[in-house]
């Protein structure tokens, strides 16, 4: 077994563990140079934290480890499809790569997925099932402010 399938293998033995212990069928594993940095299961059903999916988590603690918010040079290995909140996550983190073993359609499946969010998604907002709409108030954003802080 390969490196790659090796890693993969534990994230997917972390989601049948968390399975087994009353959680939902996800499990991810952040490599870095080879080594395990952070390895994590899906925690919602302890912490009551939709936030808390296993990429989440790992994110969380791989940054904490590392001291640093640039995960460039990490690879993430999920037991299933990184959601658009993951995805998004991985992306702000910086990952160049990552690998998932079961597809969100296979999840949906089985009720444990949300593969419809995918294309909710991409429509535009007003055609979304939940309603966002801009409201800008008086005054200046606050994003000049931070652009000038960035420059010092």
């Amino acid at each position: 077994m390969g490196r790659h399938e090796e890693f993969m293998a534990e994230a997917v033995a972390i989601a049948e563990t968390n399975v087994a212990e009353g959680g939902s069928p996800y499990g991810a594993v952040i490599v870095r140079d080879g080594a395990v940095v952070a390895r994590a299961a899906n925690t919602i059903h302890l912490t009551q934290d939709v936030t808390n999916h296993a990429e989440m988590v790992a994110i969380h603690e791989a940054s904490r480890i590392l001291g640093r918010n640039d995960l460039s040079d990490c690879v993430m290995y999920a037991s299933g499809r990184p959601c658009p909140m993951c995805h998004a996550a991985m992306r702000l983190a910086g990952f160049k790569r990552g690998y998932f073993a079961f597809s969100a359609e296979e999840a949906q499946e089985f009720g444990a997925g949300s593969a419809d969010l995918y294309g909710e998604l991409c429509r535009p907002l007003d055609q979304q099932p939940m309603r966002l709409e801009q409201m800008r108030p008086e005054g200046a954003s606050p994003y000049p402010a931070w652009q000038a802080r960035q420059k010092t």
